[in-house]
């Protein structure tokens, strides 16, 4: 009877280990439909499930495995969430015809590096969510490894670097991946990769406790020197940082694209530089600001209210909502009510780890200013480890472009592997190693 129950156990923990499935990949480019449900097919690679199964460019998705594609947002859920080697249900509508269509989807592949070792696992957070996790580390070391865990910015994106992710945000983590000599976690947000959950509607709350579950993990590992643990911080997570290395008593953080100030005047100030980029006269923004934006914003990030709310309410605030009635660039609205509550610069204020601060001069995402803030409050605190490079020409993305309207337009950019070299030297100095270049 003891050795059953033994061998039950075993079972257990091995399913358990195993909870998270691979997510699929479409191998087909998807367009949300204007004004109507469905997402439009706009390519088919040859030969692949899709296109064997019969389905043509210009068919629309209607739903797929039962949610109904009604907003932008809906594509990135459900592209999360099919599985691979298990049907996938499709309700398409070519024409006239609608009708229903059973696919088995490929795996996306995993990631490989040269001269690493590539684990992909999964952390459980306090909501009960499984996120995937990747941790890599060189090949063959010996001993405790210093360490780096990402904090990436509030996109539905994941952080893995699949051969077609070609956008320089990948390059620069897989330039960390493989060149930092270090240990590197990264930990995906509910719904996105292979974790579970909804990243659509998953809140600020669901995406820190993804975060912190993964640095516990990461502490918990024998080959992790946890002295020596470096926070990356991107966009969103360049201003989440400061929480996670005060709570964890980390090593250090690298702040890449980071703000201060309350989210209610970010997109005061970020919407001011839209209509300057777009060539708005001075006079028609301060109207634009005193009769749109500022009272749009207040009763989203003060008032707690949805945009659906506010133009039920106020019609006339219509005109200045680019975004979906209950999402803002992808999150839903519970998201960035609770990041408006959240004491971002205090945290800063308390901060003991060393600090590297990237800004990027052509960012219009966001203000220069803040980062004159941030050191100035650390200053005032009496830290005593802290950098500011301002990178020359450097977009919010990673990007070397000729002016922030290069990059608003969406021109092509360039890649500086210095900028890279840069962000992977400082790592390596809060974690006691020696300077390197890059390959």
């Amino acid at each position: 009877m003891r050795s059953i129950t033994l061998l039950f156990l075993i079972i257990t923990v091995a399913t358990s280990a195993q909870k998270l499935t691979r997510r699929a990949q479409w191998q087909a480019s998807l367009n949300k439909v204007d004004g109507a449900p469905g997402a439009i097919l706009k390519s088919i690679e040859k030969d692949s499930p899709l296109d064997k199964s019969g389905l043509m460019i210009g068919d629309i998705l209607l739903s797929v495995d039962g949610r109904l594609i009604t907003i932008p947002e809906d594509i990135t859920s459900v592209t999360y969430a099919i599985r691979a080697n298990t049907p996938t249900e499709l309700l398409v509508r070519r024409g006239a015809d609608v009708f229903n269509k059973s696919v088995t989807l490929n795996a996306l592949p995993l990631e490989e590096h040269e001269g690493l070792q590539t684990n992909y696992t999964e952390i459980i957070s306090d909501y009960g969510l499984s996120h995937r996790a990747i941790i890599t580390k060189p090949e063959n070391s010996q001993g405790k490894l210093p360490a780096i865990f990402f904090v990436q910015g509030l996109s539905c994106s994941t952080l893995e670097t699949y051969t077609d992710r070609s956008h320089n945000w990948a390059r620069m983590i897989r330039t960390v991946v493989e060149q930092s000599g270090m240990v590197v976690m990264r930990v995906d947000k509910p719904g996105v990769g292979d974790s579970e959950g909804d990243c659509a509607s998953g809140d600020f709350e669901m995406d820190l406790a993804g975060y912190k579950a993964g640095i516990r993990k990461l502490k918990s590992l024998d080959y992790v020197d946890t002295t020596k643990i470096i926070l990356y911080g991107s966009s969103m997570g360049s201003a989440q940082a400061p929480m996670l290395a005060n709570e964890f008593n980390l090593a250090g953080v690298i702040s890449d694209g980071t703000f201060f100030k309350t989210w209610f005047e970010h997109m005061l100030e970020i919407e001011r530089r839209l209509q300057e980029m777009q060539g708005v006269d001075e006079s028609t923004i301060i109207k634009k600001m005193n009769e749109g934006y500022i009272p749009l914003y207040y009763n989203m990030l003060i008032l707690k209210k949805s945009y659906g709310e506010i133009i039920d309410e106020y019609p006339a605030l219509a005109e200045y909502n680019y975004h979906s009635p209950n999402h803002m660039y992808g999150r839903p609205m519970e998201y960035y009510h609770q990041l408006q509550d959240y004491d971002l610069a205090g945290e800063w204020e308390r901060l003991k780890a060393p600090v590297r601060i990237l800004r990027g001069t052509n960012d219009w995402i966001m203000s220069d200013f803040d980062n004159d803030m941030i050191i100035e409050v650390l200053e005032k605190a009496g830290h005593k480890d802290h950098e500011l490079v301002r990178y020359k020409d450097l977009d919010h993305w990673n990007t070397i472009h000729e002016s922030p309207d290069n990059s608003f337009f969406g021109k092509p950019g360039t890649w500086d592997p210095k900028m890279a070299e840069l962000v992977v030297n400082w790592a390596r100095e809060m974690a006691g190693m020696k300077p390197i270049k890059l390959k």
